[in-house]
């Protein structure tokens, strides 16, 4: 009756109302006489053409131009960037490849037609001031990440390193403008600003590149890690301060008169220091919580970062200055850091950062190199830039008392230029102390010594390897132990994980080892929030092992390649079962998402080479997600993938054996009859057991040992067996992907799987 009524109030509400709208529509067209003169009604064609010009208007329409650009250098970017990911490289090189191919580098050059229509250069500006928003953002949260305890616990040796690392390369940069002003100077640039802006070219450390690669090759809690991250954070301060002084200078004239440009920004950074940082410290301490910090304390932070971002603008010392400074007084709060570093990065490191990339790539015309002498120029300043910065920073690390293999790893980390290096360069493009010519082999210095970073760390652990192994626990290296990995993603379905792995050991605790492993995407990490992140994923997991009276060491990583990661670690260790949990593919279950799952084996070369030589089917129905596929694929240890339902309990078994190559199953088997006094149900699928005695044997070898805890059915003693009363399904993986094959009804309403792989 209720729905009667709402339905017919809807019908008179509706059409009562669309019929008024109706009447007064048809009275207003009386009121068109006199006032609209009369038309003649175009023919068809003229319509249609009228359609087209219309369509044709909303296409090229700015803000249709913006959002197109938008869509096309984030997708670009993301495939780029996982590709360098693939390759073991940081995804900001791909990103920065990403914005040069959409350039006049290539996309221009040989797709001319596209290139004017996505970025015609009337939209080039609005581009420009987006990527400007988002480079403001970055340089915040840069700011914000540089923790300035740090320092003042290892100042004397870290400003040592850092200051040798920006003096070397400036000398050099100095020297190697002497040589080129001549010929590659803009016209009418004077020597003192086309020097200074080489030198702080080379001089450049990319504080958030380095931070990230310290974190994937697991140096954070090291005291190298932490001496790098300090070196780099001392030379991000230095180098800035220097840019800032040499922006004066450009926009000055002469030194003589930037001194008040210099005093004014001295004024600036003492206002900043001395009475917005307080007032930031006390809101902080008062709102360092996410419920705290409500949209109007959110406001007040970003009208300090705008506000010093448009005084360093006018000072005449770049926005990103001021916004980089805003950052650095920031409440050191760890929490306050963490909170508010997730609510900017991921909208200026995806969104609006990857603007900034093409916007280079699209003043980047490496067209422009095309005589030997301009190439031979662009490898002598990328050998400048690594003799100055590799070999500067190691002879200082050196110096001050680390070992050769320390200091050349400090030298190879604090070479590592990356996105800050093309912040410098597009600030010396826009003043016009630097042609187009020296740009684009600056940009190519900066891709070649970031991108030689992680080939620079392997030889350098090749040949100088580290004694002491800290990535796998000791208690995994030890043999004679049963030892089980268990690498989870949610903390809460890691707990099944945790039941399950007690159930192999639960009588034998001193004769077996759990290490349970949580990886982590570097770029989901910064050093505020890693151990916040690291105490919170695993406070489940112990919370489970304790409840289960049960020890679990635990290892924390970041990492570029989390399925690599996974199947390495177990690979190096002596483990005996690694345990998995499955996720479900994002590509399944819709046609769109069967359409990006078949493209998805386009950016991923490895994966489109195994379609085409037959080692994967084109369309795999194990519903495994690629990163499972990826560890079954490398792990060379015995895997178990967990196909969580809900697993509380481990009491009852059920093990369907559908081929002789599934006998080992009966292992895990009676370990768990032994471990744990489980019920097993072995179903003989197809025979087999019945045509092997050596397998019957075997199942009634560990009957005599536990009786009543395992029992042999044949395939048409199938329909005796509910499933829904069973804890848990183990079958091979083979048997698995069969059965899938097969559509089995009688897997449309199973309990938890565990699907092994020997």
């Amino acid at each position: 009756m209720k729905n009667f009524k709402n339905i017919l109030f809807y019908l008179i509400t509706i059409g009562g109302l669309s019929g008024i709208i109706y009447l007064i529509v048809l009275q207003g067209e009386i009121l068109e006489i006199g006032k609209v003169s009369s038309t003649i009604v175009e023919n068809t064609s003229t319509q249609w053409q009228q359609f087209k010009e219309t369509y044709l208007h909303n296409i090229t329409h700015p803000l249709a131009i913006l959002l197109l650009q938008i869509i096309t250098i984030i997708l670009t970017a993301r495939v780029f960037g996982f590709l360098c990911k693939k390759i073991g490289q940081p995804s900001v090189i791909g990103e920065i490849i990403a914005g040069i191919l959409l350039g006049p580098s290539f996309v221009g050059m040989y797709f001319p037609e596209f290139s004017s229509f996505i970025f015609p250069k009337q939209s080039l500006g609005n581009l420009q001031f987006l990527s400007q928003i988002g480079l403001i953002l970055f340089m915040f949260v840069v700011g914000m990440e540089l923790d300035l305890k740090v320092l003042k616990t290892k100042a004397h040796e870290a400003i040592v390193i850092s200051h040798a690392s920006i003096i070397f390369p400036f000398t050099l940069g100095i020297g190697l403008a002497y040589f080129v002003y001549q010929h590659y100077a803009p016209q009418d640039i004077k020597f003192l600003p086309f020097s200074l802006f080489i030198g702080i070219s080379m001089s450049i450390t990319a504080f958030p590149v380095l931070a990230r690669i310290v974190q994937e090759r697991n140096l954070t809690k090291t005291k190298l890690g932490a001496l790098a991250i300090t070196c780099a954070a001392a030379d991000d301060i230095t180098a800035w301060c220097m840019l800032a002084a040499v922006i004066a200078i450009v926009k000055a004239g002469t030194f003589i008169s930037s001194i008040y440009t210099i005093l004014m920004a001295i004024a600036y950074v003492f206002l900043m220091l001395k009475l917005v940082k307080p007032f930031l410290k006390r809101m902080g301490d008062i709102y360092s919580n996410k419920e705290g910090l409500s949209k109007p304390v959110v406001a007040v932070f970003f009208i300090i970062l705008l506000v010093s971002s448009y005084a360093t603008e006018v000072i005449g010392i770049h926005a990103l200055f001021g916004a980089f400074m805003a950052g650095v007084i920031m409440p050191s709060t760890t929490n306050f850091r963490n909170i508010f570093i997730e609510k900017i990065e991921d909208v200026s490191m995806l969104l609006l950062l990857p603007l900034f990339f093409v916007f280079t790539g699209l003043r980047t015309q490496i067209g422009l190199l095309n005589e030997p002498h301009l190439w031979q120029l662009c490898g002598i300043i990328i050998l400048v830039a690594v003799i100055g910065k590799f070999i500067g920073s190691a002879i200082a690390a050196k110096f001050i008392g680390q070992s050769w293999r320390d200091s050349l790893i400090i030298g190879a980390l604090m070479n590592t230029r990356g996105l800050m290096e093309l912040v410098v360069l597009n600030i010396g493009y826009d003043l016009g102390v630097l042609t187009p010519e020296v740009f684009a082999m600056m940009v190519i210095m900066a891709l070649v010594t970031t991108f030689m970073t992680g080939p620079a760390l392997d030889l350098i652990n090749r040949f100088l390897p580290e004694k002491n192994i800290d990535s796998i626990p000791e208690t995994i290296e030890k043999s004679g132990k049963y030892n089980i990995l268990v690498s989870f993603g949610s903390p809460l379905r890691g707990r099944s994980l945790i039941r399950l792995a007690n159930s192999f050991i639960k009588k034998a605790p001193q004769n077996a080892t759990v290490t349970a492993l949580h990886l982590s995407p570097s770029s989901d990490i910064n050093q505020f929030n890693a151990i916040e992140y690291e105490r919170d994923s695993f406070k489940p997991i112990k919370r489970e092992a304790q409840k289960l009276n049960m020890t679990v060491d635990t290892l924390f990583k970041s990492t570029q390649d989390i399925d690599k990661e996974i199947s390495e670690t177990a690979n190096a260790g002596n483990v005996d079962l690694l345990l998995v949990g499955i996720g479900r593919s994002v590509y399944e279950g819709t046609l769109l998402g069967k359409i990006l799952g078949f493209t998805s084996n386009i950016i991923n070369p490895e994966k489109l080479y195994d379609k085409i030589t037959g080692r994967e089917k084109l369309f795999d129905n194990t519903i495994f997600d690629e990163r499972t596929k990826q560890i079954i694929k490398s792990a060379k240890v015995p895997v178990g993938i967990l196909l969580d339902k809900g697993l509380e309990k481990i009491e009852t078994i059920f093990i369907p054996i559908f081929s002789i190559s599934d006998s080992f199953l009966l292992i895990y088997a009676q370990k768990l009859i032994h471990n744990s006094e489980v019920r097993v149900i072995v179903l003989d699928a197809s025979g087999t057991i019945k045509q092997n005695p050596e397998l019957k044997e075997a199942i009634r070898s560990i009957e005599q040992i536990a009786p009543n805890h395992i029992a042999l059915y044949d395939e048409q003693k199938i329909e005796n067996i509910v499933l829904e009363q069973q804890d848990l399904i183990i079958l091979s993986i083979d048997s698995w992907k069969k059965v899938l094959e097969s559509e089995s009804s009688w897997l449309s309403n199973t309990p938890s799987v565990l699907i092994m792989k020997p």
